[in-house]
């Protein structure tokens, strides 16, 4: 008698935090769509639901444990439901997020994301909760099969880990200590991706710019910069996050010279006072970083120069935040990602002594979102009446049914909302031209008729449904402890 048909489980991933979690969310779901399962519906509930976890920020803990809370009446009433927590948090917190929250099935950390098909499995058969955490990396990661949702642009990890000790930062303890691909293999996923259509690669690292401390060649990550340019079909390349203090003139000439290479580049600096840069133990100075940013201006002055900047550090005293506030007005930021300092358990910050109240710390922050603001605008003011290319996008804001606009991203990273005729049938993944008629402090808008609209295969691919897959495009990636050959193509 034939057995009944069984319909395939469906899963859902849920990722918190930076691009390294999204595209640590990719490769989950290449792994459980190979071993058989579905993406679920928009509007049903998965059999699977995994939550890929950030630990950088205070909430980190409270947003995880609160929507796990909010998931047990839903297992509660389909015990055949099974949830997974990986990625940082779970790294950090292991056994204690079972202890915690008992309905969880699967803890995995950030060092074995391929195990979870397998985790999975076991914790069905053996009716419990697995938890497996690996204390080091064994295989890149970019050895997973991975599932990219856009079929124009595309994340590609060129590192893991990090080397750094700034006292501030919990990644490095759950991440692990920097491991380099080798450049062939950056360059076959690179070449694979843009042979299906893709536009836009985001090159992926801890720390981009340190990019080569394994096989001894400190200027490796301007080459590999230059390789991608020779890279057939691929129009732009960005990175990040590098590092003030591994940032060498040959990247800047690298960014300049190279066509594909986005004028954009994002350079965290998190203080500008030299005391506080020194307790949070970052080797380089507000005089070191602004002569970056000088540098690429003098190489390209249509730059976009992004940041982070964190407000409240222990011991930071108003004359410290004010230096804070001087480097911003020099640097004429496009924009900025800002934090209060949170307290991570296990940094040497959490422990440091002239905590800051929170109070000043807000009156702090206020004012440096006031002044980013403020210049943030006024750099996009002078963009009005210029005509920028702009790669059509999804999620990137909104399509305004009032007016017709559509968004995307200018070369320089700029978000852009634009008018469009439904007629023209822009898809996301196709590239218009069209001029700027107006700025706002974190956006711009072209009100205008375009001035072109090219079709693109990655358009094509978006329209007809298709996603992006993946396998592992390594080639013969060794396990982690076999030393990398020299670099053969002319980081937070």
């Amino acid at each position: 008698m034939t057995a009944p048909f069984s319909a395939p489980r469906t899963f859902k991933v849920i990722t918190y935090g930076c691009q390294m979690n999204a595209h640590d969310s990719e490769r989950i779901s290449g792994l459980l769509e190979d071993a058989g399962y579905v993406p679920a519906a928009a509007d049903g509930d998965p059999d699977v639901v995994v939550f890929n976890t950030c630990a950088v920020r205070e909430n980190a803990d409270n947003r995880l444990y609160g929507n796990l809370g909010h998931l047990r009446p839903t297992k509660s009433a389909n015990p055949g439901m099974q949830i997974a927590v990986g990625g940082c948090l779970a790294q950090k917190d292991r056994g204690e997020i079972v202890k915690k929250a008992p309905w969880v099935d699967v803890v995995f950390g950030t060092h074995n994301i391929g195990s979870l098909p397998v985790l999975l499995e076991r914790a069905r058969h053996n009716a419990g909760a697995e938890v497996e955490i690996l204390e080091s990396l064994e295989v890149f990661p970019s050895t997973l099969p991975t599932r990219r949702e856009s079929t124009y642009a595309g994340w590609v990890s060129i590192s893991v880990g990090c080397n750094n000790t700034c006292t501030f930062c919990i990644v490095p303890s759950l991440r692990g200590k920097e491991k380099d691909r080798r450049p062939g293999d950056i360059l076959a996923e690179v070449r694979a991706l843009a042979a299906e259509g893709v536009l836009e690669v985001t090159l992926l690292g801890q720390n981009v710019n340190s990019y080569g401390v394994e096989f001894g060649d400190r200027f490796a990550f301007g080459k590999l910069l230059r390789a991608c340019g020779s890279v057939e079909g691929l129009e732009r390349v960005r990175f990040t996050s590098p590092h003030p203090k591994d940032f060498t003139d040959d990247v800047i000439a690298a960014m300049a010279e190279t066509p594909n290479v986005c004028h954009s580049l994002h350079m965290p600096l998190q203080s500008g006072s030299d005391a506080v840069l020194r307790a949070m133990r970052r080797s380089y100075r507000a005089e070191r970083y602004l002569g970056i940013i000088d540098k690429v201006r003098a190489a390209m002055p249509d730059a976009a120069i992004t940041t982070d900047i964190i407000v409240g550090f222990p011991g930071e005293t108003d004359a410290d935040f004010e230096r804070t506030l001087d480097v911003v007005r020099a640097a004429r930021y496009s924009s900025a990602f800002t934090f209060q300092y949170s307290k991570r358990p296990g940094t040497p910050a959490a422990t440091m002594e002239d905590q800051v109240p929170k109070a000043v710390v807000q009156e702090r922050y206020d004012r440096l979102i006031a002044t980013l603001e403020e210049i943030s605008w006024a750099e996009n003011k002078k963009l009005v009446g210029r005509t920028l290319e702009v790669l059509a996008a999804v999620g990137e804001g909104r399509k305004d049914g009032a007016t017709g606009r559509l968004s995307g991203r200018a070369r320089d990273g700029r978000l852009v909302h634009f008018s469009a005729d439904p007629a023209a049938g822009i898809r996301p993944g196709d590239v218009v031209h069209t001029t700027v008629t107006y700025a706002a402090p974190h956006h711009l808008n072209a009100d205008g008729p375009l001035v072109s609209h090219r079709r693109t295969r990655a358009g094509d691919a978006w329209e007809a449904g298709r996603v992006t897959r993946t396998p592992g495009v390594s080639l013969g990636m060794p396990t982690i402890g076999s030393p990398p050959p020299q670099p053969t193509t002319n980081s937070c």
